[in-house]
C-alpha cells in the first residue's frame, strides 16, 4: 500500500482540513507547479486570493496609512513641518536671485549683494536643517513601520493553523518577511512622506512662478500632464514586473533554504551541480524580471528630460522675448528659470512615485494575506481551562477529511486510560499521525469528539490543553542555541538543578558534560552538531522537564540505530513512567509490551488488543509482526515497566 495524501510522515506536512475556512482571506491550497524552460518544475506556491491580487493603489495607501502611519502621528507631524520649511525656503531662493539681477547688479549695490549672499547662506542652512529633520523622522517612521509589519507577520505565522503553514515553503515566508515587508514600508515612506515633501516644494516654486508671470508659468507647466499620463502607463508595467520578481525571489529563497537544509543528502548523492543549476536558473529568472522592471522605470528618464527641456526652452524663448520687449526684467527671467530648475528634481520624484507605488502594491498582495490570516483552531469564547484528573484520552467516532476530500479518519474510537501506554500501528498513510495530531488540536475532527478526562478538547482553552501534553517526534527539532536552552524550552524559568535532573533521567547528562562547553554548548542549526540519538535524548529531557501528564510519541526511535535505540528506549521508559502515553511506531519491538495496540489502516481501526492477542488473530498486525521481528531487537533485550512503558536492556 503506497503513501496516501491523507497522512504524511510528519504532522506538520499535512494539507488543510476541509471543515476549516479562513475568513480573512480565503486561500486555495496551492497552485500547480510551473514548468520552466529547462523542463524543471518550480516549487508550488500558495495562490494569492483574488481579493489581494487585485489590490488598488488607494486601498494599499489607505490601509498602510491607517494601520502604520497614523500610530506614528507625532513623527509624521514633525516630518510635515520640516517639509513645509523645505518647500518654503526653496521657494525663497528664486526671489533672492531676482534681487541680485534687478536690485544689485543694475545699481551696483555692494551692501545689498552682501546681505543677499548672507541671506542665501541662512536660507540654505535653515533648509538643510529642515531637510535633516525630515529625513531622520522619515527613516524613523520607516523603521517603525517595517518593525510593526514584520512583528505582526511573524505573530500571524506563529499562530496560524499548521495546515495553512504547510502550504508554503518556509523560504517564501522568509522572502515575504525580509523583502516584501520592505516594499510595503517604502509605499508609506517614499510614496506618502516623500510625495508630500516634493509636492509642497513643487507647489511653493510654482507659486513663485505664477506670482512672477502667470503666462510663463502656464507655459512651463503645460508639459506636466503628458508626463503624468506616461508615468501611469509605466507604473502598470512596473507592477507586473515587480510581482513576478517578488515571486521569483520567494522561489530563490525557498530553493536555497531547501538545499542548505538537505546539504548532507545533496553531497551524499553528488547532486551539488544539480542544486547549483536549479538556483542558477531561478537567479536568471529573477534577473529577467528585475531587468524588465528596471527598463520600465528607466523609460521615464528620456521622457521627463525631454519634456523638461521643452518647458525650459519655451520659457527661455518667450521669456527672453519679453525681456527684449521690456515686459519682463532680467531678474524675473533668471528667477523664473531658477524656479523651474529647482522644481525639476522634486517634480521628477513626484512622477516616479507611481512606479514606487506599484512595486508596493505588488508586495502588499503577498504581505496582506499573511497579515489577514486568522487561525481556525483557537480557544472558543466559552472555553475553560482543562481540569486534569487522570489524563485519560478518549476518541469517540472521530472522522476527519482534508480539503482535497481525502478522508483520513473514519469513525475512529480509541481509549487511552490513565497511566497506560497505547500504541498505534499500521501501514504508512493509514491515519496514525492524523490520529495523534488530534490530541493537541493540530487539527479538529470533522465529526466526533476527542476527550480528556471527559472534557471535549474543543471546549477547553488551547493553552491549558497543550500545557498538559508533551510531544517527542521521530526527528526532534532543536534550536540553534545551547543545550540548556533547548532542554528548558518548555519551561524557560527552570533552575539549573531541574535541567540537570531532566538530562540525567533522559540518559543525556554524561554526553552533555563531554561536549566542549557542557550545557552551554550550542547545538547548531536543527541540532546538526549532535548525533540522532543525542538529539532524541535532549528532546526527551525537554519533555521530562515540562513534566506534562500526557505524552505523545511519534515514531520516536524508528530513525535510530540499535545502539542508539537502546539508550533512547531507557530514557523513554523513564519518561513514560506514570504518564498517559499514545505512541506511534513502525518497529513493533518497541511497542509490543504496550497495554493496548490499535491497528489503523485506511483511516479505520481494524484491530485492537495486546500483542499476544493480535498475533493470535492472524490479521494485519500478525503480518506486520512476522515480517519485522526477525530484524528487530530480540525479545530478551526488551522488558516492560509498570504502566506499560517499554524498557530496553542496555549493554546487551
Amino acid at each position: 500500500m503506497g503513501l496516501k495524501a491523507a497522512e504524511t510522515p510528519a504532522f506538520y506536512h499535512s494539507p488543510t482540513p476541509a471543515r476549516h475556512h479562513v475568513t480573512r482571506p480565503q486561500l486555495s491550497d496551492t497552485t500547480a507547479p510551473e514548468t520552466k524552460a529547462d523542463g524543471q518544475k518550480s516549487l508550488p506556491r500558495p495562490a494569492v486570493d483574488k481579493g489581494h491580487e487585485e489590490l488598488k493603489t488607494l486601498e494599499v495607501l489607505k490601509r498602510t496609512t491607517t494601520e502604520y502611519l497614523l500610530p506614528n502621528w507625532r513623527l509624521v507631524v514633525t516630518s510635515l513641518v520640516g517639509s513645509v520649511v523645505v518647500a518654503g525656503t526653496t521657494g525663497i531662493l528664486p526671489w533672492l536671485i531676482k534681487q541680485v539681477f534687478d536690485e544689485v547688479l543694475d545699481h551696483k549695490d555692494v551692501t545689498k549683494l552682501v546681505l543677499i549672499a548672507l541671506g542665501t547662506i541662512g536660507v540654505s542652512a535653515f533648509k538643510g536643517l529642515a531637510a535633516y529633520t525630515t529625513n531622520m523622522t522619515k527613516n524613523a517612521i520607516g523603521q517603525r513601520i517595517i518593525s510593526a509589519i514584520q512583528t505582526r507577520m511573524f505573530a500571524r505565522i506563529m499562530r496560524a493553523d499548521l495546515a495553512w503553514i504547510a502550504k508554503t515553503h518556509s523560504g517564501r515566508f522568509i522572502s515575504s518577511f525580509m523583502t516584501d515587508a520592505g516594499r510595503v514600508r517604502d509605499t508609506v515612506t517614499m510614496s506618502v512622506i516623500d510625495f508630500t515633501q516634493n509636492s509642497l516644494t513643487v507647489v511653493a516654486l510654482m507659486g513663485s512662478m505664477f506670482f512672477m508671470n502667470w503666462k510663463l508659468a502656464l507655459m512651463g507647466c503645460s508639459v506636466i500632464p503628458f508626463g503624468m499620463i506616461y508615468m501611469r502607463k509605466l507604473g502598470k508595467k512596473t507592477r507586473k514586473a515587480s510581482r513576478k520578481g517578488l515571486e521569483g525571489t520567494g522561489d530563490l529563497s525557498a530553493l536555497i533554504s531547501e538545499a542548505l537544509g538537505g546539504i548532507r543528502v545533496v553531497k551524499a548523492y553528488g547532486q551539488e551541480q544539480h542544486e547549483i543549476t536549479r538556483v542558477s536558473a531561478t537567479v536568471q529568472t529573477v534577473l529577467g524580471h528585475a531587468m524588465r522592471g528596471f527598463r520600465a522605470k528607466a523609460k521615464a528618464s528620456p521622457l521627463t528630460e525631454s519634456l523638461s527641456g521643452v518647458g525650459i526652452a519655451g520659457v527661455i524663448y518667450f521669456g527672453g522675448m519679453a525681456v527684449i520687449d521690456a515686459h519682463l526684467t532680467k531678474g524675473e527671467l533668471m528667477a523664473f528659470i531658477s524656479a523651474m530648475m529647482l522644481a525639476y528634481q522634486p517634480l521628477k520624484a513626484v512622477a516616479n512615485t507611481q512606479t514606487i507605488m506599484q512595486e508596493g502594491v505588488a508586495a502588499a498582495a503577498r504581505v496582506f494575506p499573511i497579515l489577514d490570516i486568522e487561525p481556525t483552531i483557537v480557544s472558543g469564547p466559552d472555553a475553560k481551562p482543562l481540569q486534569l484528573k487522570d489524563g485519560a484520552i478518549r476518541f469517540e467516532n472521530v472522522n476527519f477529511a482534508y480539503s482535497d476530500g481525502t478522508h483520513a479518519l473514519k469513525g475512529v474510537s480509541i481509549e487511552v486510560p490513565r497511566g497506560h501506554t497505547v500504541a498505534l500501528v499500521g501501514p504508512s498513510g493509514g491515519g496514525k499521525s492524523t490520529t495523534l495530531n488530534m490530541v493537541p488540536r493540530f487539527y479538529d475532527p470533522s465529526s466526533g469528539r476527542v476527550l480528556i478526562d471527559g472534557q471535549d478538547i474543543r471546549e477547553v482553552t488551547l493553552d491549558s490543553l497543550r500545557d498538559a501534553i508533551s510531544l517527542v517526534t521521530q526527528e526532534p527539532f532543536l534550536f540553534d542555541d545551547t543545550v540548556r536552552a533547548n532542554i528548558a524550552y518548555g519551561r524557560p524559568g527552570a533552575s539549573e538543578a531541574e535541567i540537570e535532573t531532566a538530562a540525567r533521567n533522559a540518559a543525556a547528562h554524561d554526553f552533555i558534560m563531554a561536549l566542549p562547553k557542557g550545557y552551554d554548548t550550542r547545538v547548531g542549526e536543527a541540532g546538526m552538531k549532535l548525533s540522532g540519538g543525542q538529539r532524541q535524548r535532549i528532546a526527551i529531557a525537554r519533555a521530562m522537564l515540562k513534566n506534562a501528564p500526557i505524552l505523545l510519541l511519534d515514531e520516536a526511535t524508528s530513525a535510530l540505530d540499535t545502539a542508539s535505540e537502546l539508550q533512547v528506549q531507557n530514557a523513554l521508559a523513564a519518561l513514560m513512567q506514570g504518564r498517559t502515553t499514545l505512541v506511534i511506531a513502525h518497529r513493533l519491538s518497541t511497542i509490543k509490551h504496550s497495554n493496548m495496540i490499535y491497528v489503523i489502516d485506511d483511516g479505520r481501526v481494524l484491530e485492537s488488543g495486546d500483542h499476544a492477542s493480535l498475533v493470535a488473530q492472524g490479521g494485519l498486525y500478525a503480518e506486520l509482526s512476522h515480517s519485522q521481528f526477525d530484524h528487530d531487537i530480540p525479545d530478551d533485550e526488551v522488558t516492560v515497566s509498570s504502566g506499560g512503558a517499554v524498557k530496553a536492556v542496555a549493554g546487551v
